[in-house]
């Protein structure tokens, strides 16, 4: 990582200095309860701290990636710095941007993804600014669930909850001001809903142990609408080939 780190340590200013270090305070750590088989990937967002007029040349070294590489090494905890300096200009973090992955079979585009997202600032209104429990934990809550399409492609659908698991509105997200942040941890909790769900409604009719694909005007429709009619149904593909005709267990 090029570029200096921002120091609010008394003595150190906005420039590392003999003797200044890294501290906890400087600091806090993202971590996520996520399903098995689930991993993030963060991305840490700079930007110029308040009062400050300076800009980086073409905003080179203003993100800090986290799991990037999740597929190979995945870290559940990462320590996010809450100051840098890039290029001369003192920075601050004002976001996390935050990728939820899932494999689902065997070929590398066989993976599904949503967002979720943590916003940091100096000033917020309370409404709007999460709190911490004792041990200096905030947790947010979300719910992903499993959409799936013809041939067959799932993607990944991932909401807000509360703690009670009630949907709210959009992505998992959390705000916080700058001033919570030091030394605390920020948690996303999100839990996987059992059952899948068709992608687009008006194509499948759910029957006790599975979804049949309606017919549409022909087994070569290949929007295959149901059209009222729930009792022609058409064969699909599954990934490993199979001509199936029921999802998700593929023969009756």
């Amino acid at each position: 990582m090029r570029g200096a780190f921002l120091l609010p340590v008394l003595g150190c200013g906005f420039a590392l200095t003999t003797g200044c270090a890294i501290g906890k305070s400087d600091t806090f750590t993202f971590t996520a309860d996520l399903p098995p088989g689930f991993a993030y990937q963060a991305i840490a967002v700079y930007e110029p701290a308040k009062g400050e007029t300076c800009t980086v040349p073409g905003g080179r070294d203003t993100e800090v990636s986290f799991n990037r590489k999740w597929r190979e090494t995945y870290q559940p905890d990462s320590e996010i710095l809450l100051y840098r300096t890039v290029s001369g200009c003192p920075l601050t973090v004002s976001r996390i941007k935050l990728e939820i992955n899932s494999v689902y079979g065997k070929t590398r585009r066989d993976v599904g993804v949503d967002t979720a997202g943590i916003v940091i600032r100096d000033e917020l209104e309370e409404q709007y600014k999460r709190t911490f429990n004792a041990r200096g934990e905030s947790i947010f809550h979300g719910q992903c669930q499993w959409l799936f399409r013809t041939r067959i492609v799932k993607l990944l659908d991932c909401k807000k909850t509360d703690a009670l698991g009630e949907l709210g509105r959009g992505r998992p997200f959390s705000a916080y001001t700058l001033d919570q942040l030091p030394g605390k941890t920020v948690k996303m909790k999100i839990k996987l809903v059992d059952e899948e769900d068709p992608y687009f409604t008006g194509k499948w009719v759910r029957f006790k142990n599975g979804y049949k694909r309606c017919m549409g005007k022909s087994f070569e429709d290949q929007h295959a609408f149901c059209y009222g009619n729930f009792n022609y149904f058409s064969s699909f593909l599954m990934p490993d080939g199979r001509v199936c005709s029921i999802y998700p267990g593929c023969t009756e």
